[in-house]
């Protein structure tokens, strides 16, 4: 089930890439409106990074485009902001935690200018967002995993941008920690921000996104979560890749479960 949505924030046109003549993603089209909270959802070796990534322009396509409030990425690139997987980042680089957000408000500023006392309120904000306020000054490679996630998801709010895309910010971060940073999300989309997140959990994916990308190098289906959420969507998503699959299905309509669960 593809949906096109009027007047589209984003737009992926017919778009094709191949890592070594081999496609990872193939004659993907999709639009996404302004505001809304955008799960990408697929199995791994989907395509779900190659997609953001394509997005960002930090890949060629093969064939196709996409256009970013009509415009091409470099065009518009100060106005988006994009969290890597965090096993792509150097941890060991000797920054501290404040020093990593503010890299985030480097855009806004002119070379080889001070960053000034609003852009430290801003990064401290930031980072008490995602509740690592106290750890401002500790060196990221001191930090676990979870904690250095959140450290990139606060340089991407310190960037004050209109559209993020986030590649499993989740990962390696606990339960309680994943619920107060999809609140967090949720509240941005209200303010009208626009936000794409690779996503692994189907539970916690139907309950808080708004919008569904199911993806397994072709695109199986862009549509609100509740037109995504049905045996025949996952099933062409995971295909036989997903064990107990009747299960899971009967379990994502269970709306009050527990998310983890």
């Amino acid at each position: 089930m593809i949906k096109q949505v009027p007047n589209p924030l984003i737009e992926v046109h017919d778009l094709t890439v191949s890592y070594h003549t081999k496609p990872v993603l193939w004659n993907i089209d999709f639009s996404i409106s302004k505001g809304q909270l955008v799960g990408i959802i697929g199995p791994n070796g989907a395509g779900k990074s190659t997609l953001l990534k394509s997005i960002m322009g930090l890949i060629e396509p093969q064939s196709g485009y996409v256009k970013i409030f009509d415009k091409n990425i470099d065009e518009i690139r100060d106005r988006v902001s994009y969290v890597p997987q965090r096993e792509s980042v150097d941890w060991d680089f000797p920054a501290s935690a404040l020093d990593v957000v503010l890299m985030g408000r480097y855009s806004r500023k002119s070379w080889f200018k001070r960053y000034t006392k609003l852009d430290r309120e801003i990064a401290f904000e930031s980072l008490d967002k995602v509740n690592m306020k106290a750890f401002a000054n500790r060196q990221i490679s001191q930090l676990s995993g979870g904690q250095q996630q959140r450290v990139f998801l606060a340089r991407a709010l310190a960037q004050q941008t209109e559209l993020y895309l986030m590649d499993e910010p989740f990962a390696g971060v606990d339960a309680s920690t994943e619920e107060s940073i999809l609140q967090l999300l949720i509240k941005m989309t209200k303010e009208g921000k626009t936000i794409l997140v690779v996503h692994h959990d189907l539970q916690t994916a139907f309950k808080y996104f708004d919008w569904m990308v199911m993806l397994n190098t072709s695109l199986i289906a862009s549509c609100p979560s509740a037109d995504a959420m049905t045996e025949e969507v996952i099933q062409n998503t995971y295909g036989g890749k997903l064990p107990l699959l009747s299960t899971i299905s009967n379990l994502i309509k269970q709306k009050n479960l527990p998310i983890r669960e």
